[in-house]
């Protein structure tokens, strides 16, 4: 008989949060140019997805500073940026990606919170960031909705290391066999939450389809899918 979902976790950035225009190719563009540095925002894209393959190359999953510095300072050279500028620009777009102004809500999350909580769900946080949880909680008056989370950069370790999905469980007071982890990285959500025996729900809000096996992971492309995908599981 299948278990009962009693908590939902879900990723952050990209799942429940998209960021604002100081993130695209033209904000990139005035960060790089208060700091002296030149560059294309035509091409932030292309730059992105080079810079995004070697985050991913974290090896141990420690959370450090160092790796996302690197990764904007990654998309500035590619957008065309040299100079001794690069590495204090770069310092200063992660420091401002804490920032939760920064950023929007996408449409779906609070119905579906809110389904999920009527329904006697409890609901938690994982994310790799050095965003203030609660602060963000907060700033998009979640506090009615999430029973606990759990950030990379106050935790120590990074998805997919096992240690961060087994402290947001027990913060929720879950069990594993009873919690679905719902995110938009099958490496860092997906397959990190199954490690320690949770289900995973991949969502693709761009419904492009994601490299790789998916291993019968079932993915959906808004949240407004979650209610019902839950009654399936």
């Amino acid at each position: 008989m299948a278990t009962k979902t009693k908590a939902v976790f879900f990723d952050v950035d990209f799942t429940l949060i998209y960021p604002g225009p100081m993130f695209d190719g033209e904000g990139y563009k005035k960060f790089a140019e208060r700091h002296g540095v030149e560059t294309n925002p035509q091409r932030f894209q292309a730059a992105v997805t080079v810079a995004s393959v070697e985050l991913d190359r974290a090896q141990d999953d420690i959370y450090r500073a160092e790796y996302f510095i690197r990764y904007a300072q990654r998309v500035l050279e590619e957008m065309g940026g040299t100079g001794s500028g690069l590495g204090p620009c770069a310092r200063e777009i992660y420091d401002e990606c804490a920032a939760c102004q920064h950023f929007a809500l996408y449409d779906d999350v609070k119905p579906v919170m809110c389904s999920l909580n009527s329904a006697g769900i409890r609901i938690g946080l994982i994310s790799n960031t050095h965003r203030c949880l609660a602060s963000f909680q907060s700033h998009f008056d979640l506090n009615d909705y999430v029973s606990g989370a759990v950030s990379s950069s106050e935790h120590g370790y990074m998805k997919p290391h096992p240690s961060i999905f087994e402290a947001a469980l027990k913060v929720v007071g879950v069990c594993p066999s009873e919690s679905v982890m719902v995110g938009d990285s099958l490496i860092h959500d997906i397959f990190g939450a199954q490690q320690v025996g949770m289900k995973g729900v991949l969502i693709s809000r761009s419904a492009a389809p994601h490299e790789g096996p998916r291993n019968g992971t079932p993915v959906i492309t808004t949240l407004s899918q979650l209610p019902q995908l839950l009654q399936d599981l």
